[in-house]
């Protein structure tokens, strides 16, 4: 199973999560690093991951149309 770290950037929905990865790209022919940023809905069962959250969220079954991502655990900032 994949397993990503991102930010929770929406929790409005109930039981579910918006997560946003980023990360560093090389570009081919200028050779210069550029971001790309992706949007992910993620299951929360129990609704206790809230917004600005850095998270741990892993592959799992499709959950919904578009929700096939579920957070493990929160990364805390010591």
């Amino acid at each position: 199973m994949r397993k990503l770290k991102g930010t929770i950037v929406s929790d409005t929905m109930n039981r579910t999560r918006v997560i946003e990865i980023t990360r560093t790209k090389k570009h081919r022919r200028y050779e210069r690093y550029f971001t790309v940023t992706k949007r992910l809905k993620a299951d929360d069962p129990k609704n206790e991951y809230k917004t600005g959250e850095a998270v741990v969220i892993e592959e799992t079954r499709p959950l919904s149309k578009e929700k096939r991502w579920r957070v493990v655990a929160r990364i805390s900032n010591k």
